[in-house]
């Protein structure tokens, strides 16, 4: 194949979520013509609310999204965390002018289908971005100058291939080969209230989190204060899979039993709760070969206790870009220095994730060492434990990264 064919060729992308759009958006504002797979009829989003921090409107500036995601998201004057059994208040930090003067950016709360809908809205917005839906990703061959993508709907060629198809994706089974992923044991109850529905004393404007033993609950505002998000996560054996399915509520008031009642009272709001069973894999270092590489949840799966999931896929967009950008007639190439760039960041997030699971279920001593740990910081050094994650260098060169390892062993 000739190179000005080779060039003449789209970047495919599989799966359309947020980091495929984003990926999608960030390809295209560097002048690439992209194709997106989505298995879905409908674009769409399920869940419900999530966290994005400073890191992530990095990622936005260089999308061009920052005042859309500003629209429709809220900002919480602070993040607190409450002992979910002797009600206690163990940590809170404020989103002052100090926090933004550290971080440059806001923390900020926004629902789901929101980030997902400006993303998707800014790819329809663009001439280079094709979006292909109801097909479903079967495999791939790399033919060394493009990639054939087999779907449901026949062949596709293209100058390269990029598996964002999540957690289960068809693409890392076939490029990586690394089995199913790892169950955590840890289930997830979400759900979302009007503000109408939720006691007066709660509707403060904060992310707070409630830690109680093998437990915790998460509730903060969505959509400048019109819905109240809630997100209850315990330790259950029950599970293997699962998404998106209506959970049981009887097990859910069970693992609370022993919560202080402004937590059950929460949680009685709630007739009807969706469910996941959280999983997640071990960091690799290698999620590229040839023309094919991985991004998001297809390459680093988290679980959500650092609430980096939605910000560490679209930090991949940008810096995959980048280096695609770097070396246009080589993609094999420049996924090579992405997949460097970015392995060690995300690998530190998702062992980070694991360690703060535990220290939120903290149970007996533990869970007192905890309280005093954290009791005993100041705003200061908070901050500064926050640094590695949401400086305005966060999304590092591989020489950054490289140090930053060298100094943690």
């Amino acid at each position: 194949m000739t190179s000005d064919h080779q060039a003449s060729l789209p970047v495919l992308i599989a799966g359309g979520g947020i980091g495929g759009f984003a990926a999608a958006l960030a390809l295209s504002k560097a002048g690439f013509r992209v194709r997106l797979f989505e298995r879905a009829q409908e674009i769409k989003e399920i869940g419900a609310g999530i966290q994005i921090g400073p890191n992530a409107f990095h990622v936005f500036e260089r999308l061009g999204v920052t005042e859309a995601v500003r629209a429709k998201a809220a900002l919480p004057q602070k993040l607190v965390m409450m002992d979910g059994i002797s009600g206690e208040q163990v940590v809170s930090i404020p989103l002052d002018e100090r926090f933004l003067e550290r971080f440059q950016h806001p923390y900020a709360l926004i629902h789901r289908a929101d980030l997902h809908r400006l993303l998707l809205d800014a790819c329809l917005g663009s001439e280079r971005i094709e979006i292909v839906t109801n097909v479903k990703v079967n495999g791939f061959t790399d033919d060394g100058d493009s990639v054939v993508l087999r779907t449901s709907q026949g062949d596709v060629r293209g100058r390269a291939l990029i598996g964002a198809d999540g957690l289960w994706s068809t693409v890392r089974a076939q490029l990586v080969g690394d089995g199913e992923p790892r169950v955590s044991g840890h289930i997830a109850y979400r759900a979302v209230l009007p503000i109408d529905e939720v006691p007066p004393e709660l509707r403060s404007n904060t992310m707070t989190l409630w830690a109680g033993a093998k437990t915790h609950l998460v509730h903060y505002p969505l959509r400048g204060g019109e819905l109240f998000n809630l997100v209850a996560v315990f330790h259950s054996d029950r599970y293997v899979e699962g998404w998106d399915a209506v959970g049981d509520a009887d097990e859910l008031h069970l693992r609370f039993r022993d919560a202080v009642p402004t937590v059950k009272a929460l949680l009685s709001k709630i007739e009807t709760w969706r469910m996941w069973v959280l999983c997640d894999r071990e960091p690799i270092r290698e999620w590229s070969k040839g023309n094919v590489t991985l991004l998001g949840d297809a390459a680093h799966p988290m679980l959500q206790y650092m609430a980096q999931g939605a910000c560490m896929a679209m930090e991949d967009a940008v810096v995959l870009a980048e280096e695609m950008a770097a070396t246009p007639a080589d993609p094999a190439a420049s996924f090579l220095r992405y997949q460097e760039r970015r392995y060690l960041r995300t690998g530190k997030v998702q062992m980070s994730a694991r360690l703060y699971g535990e220290f939120y279920h903290a149970r007996g001593v533990n869970r007192e060492l905890r309280n005093q740990f954290l009791q005993s910081r100041s705003l200061e050094q908070t901050l500064d434990g926050m640094a590695w994650l949401y400086d305005p260098d966060a999304i590092r060169s591989t020489e950054l990264q490289n140090e930053t390892l060298a100094l943690a062993q």
